[in-house]
């Protein structure tokens, strides 16, 4: 299972991040629960699927397991530090010849914020 956050593919592979395994550790925790969390994660670490990939692949498995339509999101912090009421949201269902595409550019090293906002996050505003 691949699950796009921001500008990095994460592989949600291994029994820890199954949504049965996060399910049933978290299953109390609420939707409203994880977007706070993951605001707090990214106003400390705006970059957090880069300089903390596995904290992020732990919060893509817990929204999957919230919530298993979805397969992408995208956090935007403004500033490192920043309050996490400002740190900005978005969740997405992109299909799967989409996330083909991401993981194949991340791959040859091509998939980075640009190209995630021209292919992904641009689209789904329109």
């Amino acid at each position: 299972m691949y699950f796009l956050m921001n500008d990095a593919v994460l592989s949600l592979q291994g029994d820890d991040l199954s949504i049965t395994a996060i399910s049933r550790r978290f299953g109390q925790v609420g939707f409203d629960y994880v977007q706070q969390l993951a605001r707090e994660l990214f106003s400390e670490h705006p970059m957090l699927q880069h300089s903390h990939p596995e904290r992020a692949m732990k919060l893509a498995a817990l929204v999957r397991a919230k919530d298993p339509s979805i397969n992408a999101a995208l956090f935007v912090a403004p500033s490192m530090g920043c309050s996490p009421a400002k740190v900005g949201m978005r969740f997405a269902s992109i299909d799967i010849a989409a996330m083909a595409s991401l993981q194949k550019a991340q791959m040859k090293g091509e998939l980075d914020a640009v190209f995630a906002d021209r292919e992904i996050w641009r689209q789904l505003a329109a």
